[in-house]
């Protein structure tokens, strides 16, 4: 009973969470760190940040994939089958009712001027996610070489229009993560002997 009471609180939480999130999954990661961290306390600092990275580099959307991680590591399979249903479900039916007037809802000039205040709301809230991840983030060479790497290489092929996924950042990144952590693995081996 207590178990189905939690799932129940975090059904309406991802329901709430799914219902107010404009931009994606990058702008609900800001509202899952206030809901999840700093109101409910239900994970840590550092189980979130595994979470985003996790969620990031699975396939499928960042905002059902990080549901999903959230429901399961604080109630197990139904949790994550609650979170993943409730996220999406409030997006489903607004889409829909919205495909059924689309043009007519996009006409309206009240409409139009919402959607240009919503997307500077967008832009802040991923801004603030991707800066308190930054601030959360372990301060040392190794982090801050693949910041900054990944951040010129962004940029420099943002002025240039090349294109490149970023999928394929994630692969390098984690690649050379598990290249640097095996390197230091055989080190400590190397120091036993």
């Amino acid at each position: 009973m207590k178990k189905l009471k939690f799932i129940l609180r975090l059904l309406i939480t991802m329901l709430k969470i799914g219902l107010f999130t404009f931009g994606g999954g990058y702008a609900m990661i800001a509202l899952l760190e206030n809901e999840f961290i700093e109101k409910k306390k239900w994970i840590e600092k550092d189980e979130f940040l595994n979470m985003v990275a996790i969620a990031e580099s699975t396939p499928g959307p960042i905002a059902i994939n990080a549901a999903t991680y959230i429901g399961y590591q604080t109630a197990g399979l139904w949790g994550a089958l609650a979170a993943t249903v409730a996220v999406c479900i409030p997006s489903f039916i607004i889409i829909f009712l919205i495909s059924l007037f689309f043009d007519t809802f996009l006409s309206l000039t009240y409409v139009a001027y919402a959607f240009r205040g919503i997307q500077i709301c967008v832009i802040y809230l991923i801004l603030s996610a991707g800066i308190r991840m930054l601030k959360g983030l372990e301060k040392n060479v190794f982090n801050f070489g693949i910041l900054l790497s990944v951040m010129l290489v962004m940029t420099v092929f943002s002025i240039f229009a090349v294109e490149f996924s970023t999928v394929f950042y994630i692969l390098i990144c984690g690649t050379v993560g598990v290249f640097f952590y095996l390197i230091s693995k055989l080190r400590k081996g190397e120091k036993k002997i």
